[in-house]
């Protein structure tokens, strides 16, 4: 599991220093001077900025990490899609293969069973049974026999000539067992050509398997550096809210500080203009009772409006 140091560390990015944080105290903003609490808006004004900064980039890094995770799994899925089609095909192939060697299996049984029914392999060949004729023509014309010896002898001729008359026409017939030999290695040879599309396909559907959990595996190692860099981004942007949060309690108490200032000059001008008008009144009186007035007298009592 990525840690935040490790994926700060890979991707170049500025560490949050808390110790760069700007702090605002109650006793800070009720207390402090008007002076002290400028100063304090403005370092909270720049290092909320800083923090947004930081916390725009982190947020461009984890969208792109997001992306590319997206791109993994789609990746992943391409070779899923390639496996089941190629599995497809390899089942394809080992039904073809089935049927054919089920009928090349009854071909061939279809072989024995004419071999069985012709018999060639069991009793005596051609050549024997004619050497055996030969051999008793030539004795039934070198040799006396009686009557019974030669009718025996006759009938054995015969006998061999019949076996060699069968014979021969199932040698003959042997071209039926050779199409038939040649139909089931034919079939046995097609089965043969789908088992090696069944093991190539099966060869590359394991490829693409094996290329599908790779991808799925580096999209979650991209998406937990994704996550990792989404916290930073949180962290970063909870510290810019909370200073801005400071920043405009800051300027709030400002704006209440120049209203009481404001204030205070209003009640300072309204004492003012209350000790004009009574000055003015008591210049007046003596005016009204004959004493000679000076000039700044007498501005006096125009700028009061009693003269």
């Amino acid at each position: 599991m990525v840690t935040k140091d490790e994926v700060i560390e890979q991707y170049e990015i500025e560490a949050m220093d808390e110790a760069d944080n700007v702090d605002l105290s109650e006793d800070d903003l009720e207390n402090g001077s008007k002076g002290q609490l400028i100063k304090r808006a403005g370092q909270l004004r720049d290092r909320r900025n800083e923090l947004n900064q930081m916390a725009s980039e982190r947020a461009s890094k984890r969208d792109d990490l997001n992306a590319k995770t997206r791109e993994k799994v789609d990746e992943a899925q391409e070779h899923r899609e390639n496996r089941d089609e190629l599995n497809e095909q390899v089942q394809e192939h080992k039904d073809k293969r089935n049927e054919l060697n089920a009928e090349a299996n009854e071909l061939f049984d279809e072989v024995e069973d004419l071999k069985q029914d012709m018999e060639l392999g069991s009793g005596k060949s051609i050549e024997e049974l004619k050497e055996e004729i030969e051999d008793l023509e030539f004795r039934q014309q070198t040799e006396v026999l009686d009557a019974e010896d030669e009718r025996e002898l006759i009938e054995k001729i015969d006998e061999k000539r019949e076996k060699l008359a069968e014979k021969k026409e199932k040698v003959d017939d042997t071209s039926e067992l050779d199409d038939l030999v040649e139909e089931a290695e034919e079939v046995r040879s097609e089965a043969s050509q789908h088992h090696q599309k069944v093991t190539e396909l099966a060869d590359k559907a394991q490829e693409h398997h094996n290329q599908m959990i790779e991808a799925y595996r580096e999209a979650d190692d991209i998406r937990d550096e994704a996550d990792e860099m989404h916290e930073l981004f949180v962290e970063a942007q909870e510290a810019a809210d909370q200073h801005h949060e400071d920043f405009v309690r800051v300027q709030k108490r400002l704006r209440e500080l120049d209203k009481e200032e404001e204030e205070e000059r209003k009640d300072e001008r309204a004492e003012k203009r209350e000790e004009e008008k009574e000055e003015a009144e008591e210049i007046y009186q003596k005016f009204k009772e004959g004493e000679t007035l000076d000039t700044e007298d007498l501005m006096k009592l125009q700028k009061t409006g009693l003269l």
